[in-house]
């Protein structure tokens, strides 16, 4: 687990980079699916699923990634709009960004809540509490990593 965490990481490190470069959409679609495939490994080594909590875990996992997708494009079109603006940065578009990153968070806690109410009633409470945690950390990571790389409103 070690060593996939330390991968994992390691991707989650060029995410933000490849956030900020122009025409690298093919990149960060590439390091998207590397992320995903350590997810899934840390994923399973965390939750220690039984054959038939498996069945029932990924499809309701799956679903979420996507949901999950959707927000992160979302946040890269923010990021990158930052990035355009940052020379030119006014009241409105500040608070315009503010408001957008705001409810990027609000949506992504209720995108977690949503799945882990899911996860709790289609395969259990314990189940549930592991992946919410595992998915708050891993989403920590992402957050840190990023705000390490996105410079203060000028």
């Amino acid at each position: 687990m070690k060593k996939s965490f330390v991968t994992f990481c390691f991707c989650l490190a060029l995410v933000p980079a490849a956030a900020f470069a122009q025409g690298l959409d093919n990149t960060i679609e590439l390091l998207r699916s590397d992320i995903r495939t350590e997810k899934v490994e840390l994923l399973t080594d965390a939750l220690k699923l039984t054959e038939a909590q498996t069945t029932t875990f990924w499809p309701i996992q799956r679903e979420y990634e996507t949901e999950l997708a959707k927000l992160q494009d979302a946040r890269i079109a923010m990021i990158k709009d930052y990035a355009q603006s940052y020379d030119t940065m006014d009241d409105a578009k500040a608070k315009s960004l503010m408001n957008q990153a705001f409810k990027f968070q609000d949506d992504r806690s209720a995108l977690l809540k949503k799945y882990a109410g899911k996860v709790s009633k289609s395969v259990s409470p314990l189940v549930a509490a592991r992946f919410a945690q595992t998915e708050a950390f891993v989403q920590s990571l992402v957050d840190v990593q990023i705000r390490g790389e996105i410079p203060l409103v000028p």
